[in-house]
């Protein structure tokens, strides 16, 4: 008898830990599934949250290149089930329940939408209509994407002293989509800054000629989503009158001066707040040509405009200097306003970039430099409270 109980004793003890084993492996399970666009297509890169809705406990499921997703090891429970793509949520279910068995949950988002749709008593054409906006959707995510990626590319290689390399990345980026104005100013700000690099006098006029071009495009573009849609472009003005002002720009460089000053006086009119620099920018062209009259006229729009800016006096005295005349006994007579313009810069810039040259200029007329201009006036002392 003695013998006989023993061995129960060790058979009961052995069996014991597989009893132990045998409970632990039936307290989890195993959840899959497959997740599916509003088009049918695998929903690849994104993760599937299961979320306890007991403990917090959280799983992350990420899916394949189908779609699929798959684990072992999940805690029975009630979850809340959520699919994210790059962060956003695109679809949860909430209660989800995991027992002993392997749980299935898929995520058809084109399912949902139509159940979605039938629910709110909305007609099948009306069905495919949202299918079509939410493809729409998705397909101008991935081209913004896309087109953002050209323009950092763009960005750094001009920043790196590859302008070429520019130009190439944004090329490309208008014939991903040719319809957005942004794309052809940026290629003309690249053209423009290229073409000044250029030693050959053939290849220097083709690059300011396309960038003037592509300057038209993006003005043409921008137009007509004003007119499309005025709501949604609060800031077309500014940004119209900043194309016209690069174009401006780029016909200068041509050689063509009245069609730079077209360009810039459409500029004066569509951002008034800061018609004052684009008259300056005129100002400066019809300087550098030789045609003093139109230049003083734009220095005189530019500072009834901005009375505070110093380089628009100092530019009007250089070209009314060449406006100067002599008596017959060869004292020089210099040409009305002269003197007003040139002490006027020295009074807002007196130690300024152009100081020494207006001085300068004063000087060869024989009129008197006004050195007090600019000088703040002595505050007497703070009292004591």
């Amino acid at each position: 008898m003695k013998h006989r109980f023993a061995i129960a004793i060790v058979i009961l003890l052995v069996a014991v830990p597989l009893l132990s084993l045998s409970l632990q492996a039936q307290s989890s399970a195993s959840v899959r599934g497959v997740c599916t666009d509003a088009q049918g297509k695998p929903i690849t890169g994104a993760v599937v949250e299961w979320l306890n809705m007991d403990n917090g406990r959280k799983y992350e499921l990420k899916t394949n290149g189908k779609g699929e997703y798959f684990s072992l090891g999940i805690a029975p429970g009630k979850y809340k089930v959520t699919l994210f793509k790059d962060g956003k949520d695109l679809y949860h279910f909430n209660g989800a329940g995991v027992g002993m068995d392997e749980v299935v949950q898929d995520f058809d988002l084109k399912k949902e939408a139509s159940n979605q749709a039938a629910q709110q008593g909305l007609t099948p054409e009306q069905v495919k209509q949202q299918q079509e906006q939410a493809e729409k959707n998705a397909k101008e995510v991935n081209t913004v994407k896309s087109l953002n990626d050209k323009l950092a590319a763009a960005k750094t290689a001009a920043d790196a002293g590859d302008l070429d390399g520019a130009i190439t990345q944004l090329t490309d980026a208008t014939q991903i989509d040719p319809n957005r104005d942004l794309l052809w100013a940026k290629l003309g700000d690249y053209e423009l800054a290229s073409g000044g690099k250029q030693t050959d006098s053939g290849e220097k006029i083709k690059r300011f000629d396309a960038a003037v071009t592509d300057y038209q495009k993006a003005i043409d573009l921008r137009q007509k989503a004003v007119e499309a849609a005025p709501q949604k472009a609060p800031d077309a003005s500014r940004v119209l009158a900043q194309y016209y002002n690069n174009m401006g720009q780029a016909d200068s460089k041509e050689g063509k001066v009245d069609d730079a000053a077209k360009a810039y006086a459409q500029a004066a009119q569509l951002d008034p707040a800061n018609a004052g620099q684009y008259y300056f920018n005129l100002g400066a062209i019809m300087t550098n040509t030789g045609k003093v009259d139109e230049a003083i006229a734009a220095f005189d729009k530019s500072i009834s405009i901005d009375p505070t800016k110093a380089d628009a006096y100092y530019w009007k005295g250089v070209n009314l200097i060449s406006k100067e005349t002599t008596d017959k006994s060869g004292k020089i007579i210099p040409a009305p306003g002269t003197e007003e313009a040139l002490n006027k810069y020295l009074e807002l810039q007196p130690t300024g970039t152009y100081a020494d040259a207006a001085k300068g200029l004063l000087q060869s007329i024989g009129s008197t430099v006004e050195t007090s201009f600019g000088k703040q006036k002595k505050q007497p002392p703070a009292k004591k409270q």
